[in-house]
């Protein structure tokens, strides 16, 4: 958690557009986390259906499930 630190009044308006940009960067990176994510579990899950997929599709449906499971939480 980051300390809330008093700001000027004449700064403020900078501040609340930068923590905006910040909060918009952030939700647009997790939801592109989840999207991957859920892209890369099923790309892992199809490639696993051979024999000699599994050894590349299983620990890329992991991977996919971390990172779902990083812009989760």
């Amino acid at each position: 958690m980051s300390e809330s630190k008093s700001v000027s009044w004449i700064f403020w308006p900078f501040v609340a557009v930068w923590r905006l940009v910040t909060f918009i960067l952030e939700m647009t990176s997790r939801l592109v986390a989840i999207l991957l994510g859920v892209l890369l579990m099923a790309w892992g899950v199809l490639i696993s259906l051979t024999v000699l997929g599994a050894v590349v599709g299983i620990p890329l449906a992991l991977f996919g499930l971390l990172l779902v499971l990083r812009g989760l939480l």
